[in-house]
């Protein structure tokens, strides 16, 4: 579950909220171990995910640093080609731009 988290500090445009969100859901996830989780347990977990993407955006607001921002685009197409040599190309042969 927590592949799917990605790294959202030092990016031009910065993260959004979906992204935060996302984040923290998937944190969640991890922790409590659910992926959906029962209607008894469902308001201890948005609380939860709520809290995790407020201290995520917090997070993502204090931190500084002296390197340019990151593009999002050569990062993705880093990561393509990383899971291109780790899994082999897509099917169909190609990897998408």
């Amino acid at each position: 579950m927590c592949r799917n988290i990605k790294t959202l500090h030092n990016f031009k445009p910065p993260a959004t909220e979906a992204e935060i969100r996302a984040s923290a859901l998937q944190f969640v996830r991890k922790l409590s171990g659910f992926a959906s989780p029962s209607k008894v347990n469902e308001p201890a977990f948005q609380h939860a995910v709520e809290h995790v993407a407020e201290t995520a955006r917090e997070l993502l607001r204090s931190l500084v640093t002296n390197v340019p921002p990151r593009d999002r685009q050569i990062e993705a197409a880093k990561s393509r080609a990383r899971a291109a040599e780790r899994y082999g190309p897509p099917a169909g042969g190609r990897i998408a731009d």
